[in-house]
């Protein structure tokens, strides 16, 4: 049975267009508008070995902002519909991913219930590339985390490169959720004694 999830979003500010197979091998094909961003997207693809399709249209004329958080939000819930009722899943997953000078410690529970926990060093330079705001990590994994109703704590305990330190994130956290979204043979039904997630 296949782990797909199709998504669509249309506002004011954006348009969006997602698929994600929980199942795949790690292919992407991102176009965002945000360089940066869609590197990241990439990194989330091919350490987390879905397969992920994205189309944004958004107002970059003002700024990179509602683009990111928009395909953030329509990511979150591709992800929520391919995992369907959540049966079999391991659940629970963590990984640590170095990058150079960076560590970056994710941590994810696919609880069916929405938590962020984001800490990274201060100080660090306020873009990368053309458009990317540093400060909008946080808010990626915010929007993403609202519609996936995952619980999600992403550290970064050290690092001094910006691009280092944001990379490092997405790749840590698309190694916890692939492990975490992963059947395991030995779970019959959904991994709770709520009997539900």
């Amino acid at each position: 049975m296949s782990r797909i999830g199709r998504i669509e979003r249309a506002t004011k500010e954006t348009k969006v267009s997602v698929e994600i197979d929980l199942d795949g091998t790690g292919v992407s094909d991102v176009s965002t508008g945000v360089g940066f961003y869609d590197h990241m997207l990439d990194q989330l693809a091919k350490h987390g070995l879905f397969d992920l399709t994205v189309r944004t249209e958004g107002d970059l004329h003002i700024d990179s902002h509602h683009t990111m958080e928009d395909t953030a939000l329509a990511l979150g819930a591709a992800f929520r519909e391919a995992l369907g009722d959540r049966a079999g899943i391991r659940r629970f997953a963590d990984a640590k991913v170095p990058l150079d000078e960076a560590l970056a410690e994710a941590t994810v529970d696919v609880s069916g219930r929405p938590y962020l926990v984001h800490s990274e060093p201060e100080g660090m330079a306020p873009v990368i590339g053309r458009d990317y705001d540093t400060t909008m990590t946080r808010h990626i994994f915010e929007s993403f985390v609202a519609q996936a109703r995952v619980a999600m704590h992403v550290h970064v305990p050290y690092g001094r490169n910006a691009h280092h330190i944001v990379e490092c994130q997405f790749k840590a956290l698309a190694r916890a959720l692939r492990f975490a979204c992963e059947k395991d043979p030995r779970v019959s039904g959904v991994p709770s004694t709520k009997g539900v997630l």
